[in-house]
């Protein structure tokens, strides 16, 4: 695929950045579930989690295309951005929706790294990913709102700064559309933590950093409301379209990982006098894997380019993700295959990153949820839930 030189830059130097941080880094992490702090610290020092604050507020004022080719070189170089990449994503919901006196006041700070933006609340128990069923509450008291609730799978919870919450600011049976009376909320964690919130981690099958947060009267600031009350889901949809897309750029990382790595064990494991490359029963799958992906690469970087014209990329955002997490998946089981037995021994990496690659046919949306999308809303077909 060409792209511009600049682009190309991005690559070079995010690859050697992650050069510092080999598989053992990432394995010695997996194994004590500790999250990478070092990593992202590198990543904050270089720019690159700044890259779509505009250059005002100290980032680099890159564009959503810029965003996705970070994030698939740090996959691709076996690293894994999913301690990370919310920053990126969750940045386009302050950036178009948020006031200046809340870019002035957190854009530098986040930009230096001063303050993390991690964490994205949503999710809930009951609800899952039918978000306008949202139980969360925040309700306005004078100069502040309280907010009673639980989200679950917000992930980086405890190690981010800041939080974007989502919550129910009007009940349901009062509002004319379902997708009104929702609000979105920057939070700072550093005042709340313990007092009105309460994190807990949940272990999982690759070292995420997801917990569970619940709220009990938690108090805070009316400044925190970000864009008009009750507008949230619209401001969100923004940013799911965006996280979705840079989503789809690190399982582009990720199958070219996967890919690299099939290609070169199989020209050098021989078996039976031979190179097992060299056997079509080997080298077809890791042929059909790459051009699934390259396929995919088109989407998920056409999906950023339409973003960054300012369009509604809804249907281009869940075909990227879609293919694009299907890519990636399909190439860690091939990637699997080949190695055989080898590929379970944790020292080569691939059942690290089989285990990680696994996550995204599901979240941040499944594949169902997108189906049903391009039916109903691309195709005109029935709705189905």
């Amino acid at each position: 695929m060409h792209e511009s030189e600049e682009l190309a830059e991005i690559r070079r130097a995010v690859r050697a950045l992650c050069d510092e941080f080999p598989g053992e880094y990432w394995r010695e992490k997996d194994r004590t579930r500790d999250y990478p702090a070092e990593f992202v610290d590198a990543l904050t020092r270089s720019g690159f989690l700044a890259a779509l604050i505009p250059e005002e507020f100290g980032g680099s004022g890159l564009k959503l295309d810029a965003a996705a080719v970070i994030m698939e070189e740090i996959q691709a170089s076996g690293c894994n951005g999913g301690a990370a990449h919310a920053q990126m994503y969750i940045m386009n919901t302050l950036l178009r929706y948020g006031s200046e006196a809340q870019k002035a006041e957190y854009l530098p700070k986040i930009a230096s790294g001063e303050l993390r933006l991690q964490a994205f609340g949503v999710s809930e128990p009951t609800s899952g990913t039918d978000t306008l069923s949202l139980k969360t509450r925040a309700v306005r008291d004078g100069d502040h709102y309280v907010v009673n609730g639980q989200k679950i799978w917000t992930s980086r919870a405890e190690h981010s700064d800041l939080m974007l919450l989502l919550a129910r600011t009007t009940p349901r049976d009062q509002v004319e559309k379902r997708t009104e009376g929702l609000s979105i909320f920057l939070v700072d964690m550093r005042e709340v933590v313990g007092k009105g919130m309460t994190i807990k981690p949940i272990r999982t099958m690759m070292n995420h950093s997801t917990c569970e947060v619940f709220f009990d009267d938690m108090r805070i600031p009316a400044s925190s409301l970000i864009g008009e009350e009750g507008k949230g889901f619209r401001y969100i949809l923004s940013g799911m379209n965006a996280e979705r897309i840079l989503i789809g750029a690190e399982c582009i990382g990720d199958a070219k990982w996967f890919i690299e790595k099939a290609k070169a064990y199989a020209g050098d494991r021989s078996v039976f006098g031979r190179p097992i490359g060299q056997n079509q029963g080997v080298q077809f799958p890791i042929a059909r894997c790459y051009a699934q992906m390259r396929a995919a690469e088109l989407m998920v970087h056409y999906a950023a380019q339409v973003y960054d014209k300012g369009g509604n990329p809804g249907e281009e955002a869940n075909m990227a993700k879609m293919l694009a997490s299907e890519a990636s998946w399909a190439a860690a089981d091939m990637c699997v295959q080949t190695f055989g037995g080898f590929g379970f021994a944790e020292e080569y990496d691939v059942e690290r990153k089989f285990r990680e690659a696994r996550l995204y046919t599901v979240a941040p949306i499944s594949t169902n949820l997108i189906l049903s999308y391009l039916a109903e809303h691309v195709l005109g077909l029935p709705r189905s839930y």
